[in-house]
């Protein structure tokens, strides 16, 4: 999928105040590792993770994706009667219905003709949403659009802990399937998309690529859908070692198509963003791909994995960090469980200072993005 009339004009984000490190979740696991005589510092070693972020309890991901949306939208300098889509793409929802994006919508004052809809896929649906917002500007259908998402991690990790300690039949192997959940951070991000007549920064999506490896859907599961909201106490288990030697495979296949798509060499590719797993999967996606860690921004080391914000969460942050310059092609390089891949690329060319507002301090730390 080619774009010749598509830019990502803004990214906005939202994060915790509330940091957990993994010394502190061995802590509270204090009872399994005793029992199993597992080493302290296991988990930090073995994932790379060495915090992650929670809202506070009963936080609903709408009024946090609202925060970050409104950021996005500042920074652009948007005219919101521009804004012909909505989309909430995060896994966490306010509730099974209405779509979180109808309250978003709402309180962000969005026009009553704007398309207004959930999307969901594990770690892609904000990747998935860009495209179809990319899509819809492309055909001329809308100018502008804006793709949001906030992930909860605190039910998962809170839920995962007390099982993990209850259950005394528990193995070493079997605690394996546990490790991916306990990685798991919370965050909010939000992408706005414009077309060239619209767009401030020029920096244009060139194409998107997309592969399915739907072989290995069983690989990272959750539970069964049958509460809403954050009352959710979910569960889930994941082949980790498995799900990264697919995971890998899909993408570079995935990588594949979208440099021949683009006619491109690896080397045309100056700046990489990847989802946000931890530091094994890092480390051999990049070799597998032939890409230079040096060229790549991470955050899985103080965020953890954040879901389908992780990536754009990542972007915002490496923004905001000078990351990304003048005339840098940049990698988006999504994969998610099920097995899905989608890969984006950016002609960077400005980035947006952030101007001083009045709007009230936020409920948890976030900033607009600044200068470069």
């Amino acid at each position: 999928m080619k774009y010749h009339k598509v830019c990502i004009e803004a990214v906005g984000y939202t994060l915790p105040d509330e940091i957990v490190t993994s010394d502190e979740i061995e802590r509270q696991l204090e009872p399994l590792y005793r029992r199993l005589r597992l080493p302290e510092g296991r988990l930090e070693l073995m994932t790379g993770i060495r915090e992650r972020r929670f809202w506070p309890a009963g936080t609903l991901p709408g009024d946090i994706s609202v925060e970050s949306a409104a950021r996005a939208i500042r920074l652009a300098e948007l005219d919101v009667q521009h804004v012909g889509a909505l989309i909430h793409g995060s896994v966490c929802r306010d509730y099974l219905e209405p779509a979180t994006a109808c309250g978003v919508h709402h309180r962000l004052d969005l026009p009553s003709e704007c398309l207004v809809y959930d999307v969901s896929n594990a770690c892609l649906g904000i990747l998935n949403g860009i495209v179809q917002v990319a899509n819809m500007i492309e055909l001329g259908q809308i100018r502008a659009g804006i793709v949001v998402g906030t992930e909860i991690g605190r039910p998962l990790v809170e839920t995962t802990i007390a099982a993990l300690n209850a259950d005394e039949s528990l193995t070493r192997e079997q605690v394996k399937l546990a490790v991916s959940s306990l990685t798991i951070g919370s965050g909010s991000a939000a992408v706005v998309l414009t077309d060239r007549q619209l767009s401030r920064t020029g920096n244009r999506l060139l194409a998107a690529t997309a592969r399915a490896n739907t072989s290995g859907h069983e690989l990272c599961r959750s539970g069964r859908d049958e509460s809403a909201g954050c009352d959710m106490r979910p569960l889930m288990e994941t082949d980790s070692q498995r799900l990264l030697q697919e995971g890998v495979s899909t993408g570079v296949a995935t990588f594949a198509t979208f440099l021949d798509e683009l006619g491109w060499s690896r080397d045309d590719v100056d700046k990489t963003f990847c989802h946000q797993v931890g530091a094994a999967h890092r480390k051999l996606m990049l070799e597998s791909l032939g890409l230079d860690p040096t060229i790549d921004f991470a955050t899985f080391e103080t965020l953890g994995n954040t879901g389908s914000v992780a990536l754009p969460l990542t972007l915002a942050l490496g923004i905001e960090q000078g990351h990304l310059k003048q005339n840098d092609h940049a990698a988006l390089l999504g994969i998610g469980s099920g097995i899905n891949s989608i890969m984006l690329a950016v002609d960077w060319q400005r980035t947006l200072a952030a101007k001083p507002t009045a709007v009230p301090k936020p409920l948890g730390r976030g900033a607009l993005l600044s200068r470069a």
